[in-house]
């Protein structure tokens, strides 16, 4: 198990009481892994203190508005890939199938391609083949960062520190298609009506009456809980 993917899974999740207060866990996670130290990577660290500390509701909001309301920042990787065609569909399939076959079943209400998810599929892997699966969408993951420091968001170190753990760099070809995406402007509210008019499915805290997200608060229970005891014992 990689604790350093589930980190960063629960990073990019809709911001929640609970994942508010285990924003200590989640330092300790990172130092104690090893994967990405506070010196190389102090950005990230800040962006967990500042889950830990920061008023919940203006944490939410500010997601809302990077990931929920920026097409350009989606979360969801194949958004990126293949907008609204059909390839997008068997996309899907095909990614939901390789986590079947791994033992992760996506919840029906869930996209495989959201990558919260991704990540999380990620920390069950060994670590070549992590980094391997984390290389494929990386020239996205590279213009995400990008977007996010132009905006000087605090989400930007997450996906500096999975550049820095794919070890690989993205393919200038499919880098530059990436960045030929056009970066909206959330605060454009008739753009946004047009550009998400096709849209028929959320996901983020709107999918959910409660405002919660139950798999960011599964994964929690995961980092928190205490270590099976050896077999036999």
């Amino acid at each position: 198990m990689i604790r350093t993917f589930k980190v960063l899974s629960l990073l990019l999740s809709y911001p929640t009481d609970e994942l508010q207060r285990a924003a200590p866990d989640l330092r300790a996670a990172l130092v104690a892994e090893g994967l990405l130290s506070e010196r190389r990577h102090p950005g990230l660290y800040r962006l967990v203190d500042r889950l830990g500390a920061d008023d919940l509701y203006e944490l939410q909001e500010r997601y809302v508005l990077l990931f929920d309301r920026t097409r350009s920042l989606s979360l969801h990787l194949f958004e990126h890939v293949h907008g609204e065609s059909r390839d997008r569909g068997q996309a899907m399939v095909d990614l939901q199938t390789m986590y079947a076959e791994a033992g992760l079943f996506v919840a029906a209400r869930e996209l495989p391609d959201y990558l919260p998810l991704f990540l999380e599929f990620l920390a069950t892997r060994p670590m070549e083949g992590a980094r391997e699966l984390l290389g494929q969408p990386l020239h996205v993951l590279t213009a995400l960062r990008e977007r996010l420091e132009r905006r000087q968001s605090d989400y930007a170190p997450v996906f500096a520190a999975l550049e820095a753990l794919a070890e690989t760099t993205a393919s200038p070809e499919h880098l530059a298609a990436a960045r030929a995406e056009p970066d909206d402007d959330p605060s454009d509210l008739a753009a946004l009506d047009r550009a998400w008019a096709e849209t028929a499915v959320t996901f983020g805290p709107d999918s959910d009456p409660s405002g919660a997200c139950p798999k960011a608060e599964w994964m929690l229970q995961q980092m928190t809980a205490p270590p099976a005891p050896p077999a036999g014992r």
